[in-house]
């Protein structure tokens, strides 16, 4: 579609904002049958299905290949049972290869290889090798800080020593509530940009929400500034056209979709980009969990009330997800020279008190920094650990520290939806509900809707904010992102919105669940034993 072609359509806003339309995805039925991703689908089906059939051939081979395929299943289970992962995974698999011997095995050996994986992990070592020598680093804390801060001083070792993320003083941080916060802020610093804006979510969907910051951005771009957006692929396939990058570049604007979906089998397209960063000039940032569609900030409707929040930082700790952006957009190309980008970040005018230390997490190097962090706050708690998380299918490790944290009586409440936008993540979450809940563990659902955030507050002193949520596959499986905090003022506005929320809450009990409806309760006991490859 030509730029002339875009729509730039008045809609009542208590700003009268205009908004810049593109092209919309095509979700129809009729529209998904004919259309690229049914081709996707059914050729993905196909190498499946040759797979399988490559298998299957050598049936009446079976009497002679018995003894063969039993010690060549043992070799691949005892090699499972060696490798570094969480039991629960080895579980999954051993019981797939054992009921579906032939699809288990090959989907097996189709992860092992990993061929996708091992490409991106290269690309993305070659990135953390340049960066780390175009990296300004800052004034570390003082050893007495540290040393008052266990926690920041555990963290900051193992971040740096994980991803290259220092911890940072001197940044301003802004607790946004809601996603129509967010928003209306996000559109404020876009306004004022001077230089450059990176973009990067996990969804973009044209409407009213994104409309209102493309019309931003292709003004700036008129004005000179320099305007990139990332989005991940798996939006082509419901979302936005799959030529929706060029129609961004046509406006003038850098765009890229991570990991588009092709017709090829590949592992990597199980590691989806799945984080939120809003960068401008170097001088503000914005993670969270707001993406960039209508239901995120109510003005579409799908699950009740949708509840979200954003983290706003100005000062130093930009540095960090200036570099995080860089890194993902230059993955699978030659890069830029980051050192003008991440110079372009200044220290205020005025100190501000606490500690940020960004971070993100990558599924390409075995270490669930995440994971890691969620557990650090935990198992450090002394009078409370508040939770916001939309999912809650949890593996051992999280499951043991949440209940030892509950039982050692620390008050640990965790806010979940009330009404779902999956419903099998919803049947998988209702498994952990009794175990939680003899433990201690307040568990509560907010009853006007969908909650989105993933937010972590504790003691009043620390907090994350961020897009890691409390499932497999933001723990193990996607490109995710967050900020944790210490010591600064907007955590009692975490702590205040929490409590807020949670007055929005019906608190679940032991007597409650014996309403829970059967069909719920089967789905979770049949879909937890798959939750690790879901």
């Amino acid at each position: 579609m030509d730029q002339e072609k875009a729509k730039i359509r008045e809609r009542s806003s208590s700003e009268d904002e205009p908004i810049l339309l593109l092209e919309k995805g095509k979700r129809g039925i009729l529209n998904v049958i004919f259309g690229r991703t049914m081709l996707i689908v059914l050729m993905l089906a196909a190498q499946i299905a040759l797979i399988v059939l490559a298998f299957s051939s050598l049936a009446k081979y079976i009497p002679y290949l018995y003894g063969v395929q039993t010690a060549f299943y043992a070799v691949i289970i005892l090699r499972l049972v060696n490798k570094p992962n969480n039991p629960t995974i080895k579980i999954t698999w051993i019981l797939l290869m054992v009921v579906l011997p032939v699809v288990g095995v090959s989907l097996y050996l189709f992860a092992e290889t990993d061929l996708g994986h091992r490409v991106l992990n290269r690309r993305l070592s070659r990135l953390l090798k340049q960066t780390e020598a175009e990296m300004e680093r800052p004034a570390p804390p003082s050893a007495e800080a540290l040393d008052a801060r266990p926690d920041l001083k555990g963290l900051s070792r193992y971040l740096e020593k994980c991803g290259g993320y220092p911890v940072y003083g001197n940044t301003d941080v802004r607790y946004l509530a809601s996603g129509e916060a967010s928003m209306e802020a996000m559109l404020r610093d876009l306004k004022r940009a001077k230089q450059f804006i990176f973009l990067e979510f996990f969804i973009i969907d044209e409407g009213y929400m994104w409309g209102r910051v493309l019309k931003v951005l292709e003004d700036k771009v008129r004005e000179g500034v320099e305007v990139r957006v990332l989005y991940d692929g798996t939006c082509a396939l419901f979302r936005l056209p799959y030529r929706y990058p060029k129609m961004l570049q046509k406006l003038g604007i850098q765009c890229k979709m991570f990991s588009p979906i092709r017709p090829m089998m590949s592992t990597h397209y199980n590691n989806r980009d799945h984080r939120k960063i809003l960068v401008v000039d170097g001088r503000v940032a914005y993670t969270g969990g707001v993406n960039l569609a209508d239901e995120y900030v109510n003005r579409r409707r799908l699950y009740g009330h949708w509840k979200d929040v954003s983290l706003r930082l100005e000062g130093e700790a930009v540095r960090s997800f200036t570099l995080m952006f860089l890194q993902i957009w230059n993955i699978d190309e030659p890069g830029d020279h980051f050192a003008r980008y991440l110079a372009a970040t200044r220290p205020l005018e005025s100190p501000r008190p606490g500690w940020v230390l960004p971070y993100g997490d990558s599924p390409l190097d075995n270490e669930r920094v995440g994971e890691m962090v969620y557990l650090d706050i935990i198992s450090r708690a002394e009078r409370y650990v508040h939770i916001m998380t939309p999912y809650l299918i949890l593996d051992q490790d999280m499951l043991t520290a949440l209940c030892f944290a509950a039982r050692r009586g620390v008050d640990v409440a965790i806010i979940l939806p009330h009404i779902p936008d999956k419903r099998y993540a919803f049947a998988l979450a209702k498994t952990h509900y009794r175990t939680l809940i003899e433990s201690g563990v307040r568990i509560l659902e907010y009853t006007p809707g969908f909650v989105h955030a993933k937010v972590f507050v504790s003691d009043d002193c620390k907090a994350v904010v961020g897009t890691v949520n409390l499932d497999w596959r933001s723990l193990y499986l996607h490109f995710e992102c967050a900020a944790y905090l210490r010591d600064v003022p907007a955590i009692a506005d975490i702590e205040a919105d929490f409590r807020a929320t949670a007055a929005q809450c019906t608190e679940r009990t032991l007597e409650s669940l014996r309403d829970e409806k059967l069909s719920t309760r089967l789905a979770g006991w049949l879909l937890k034993v798959l939750a690790p490859v879901m």
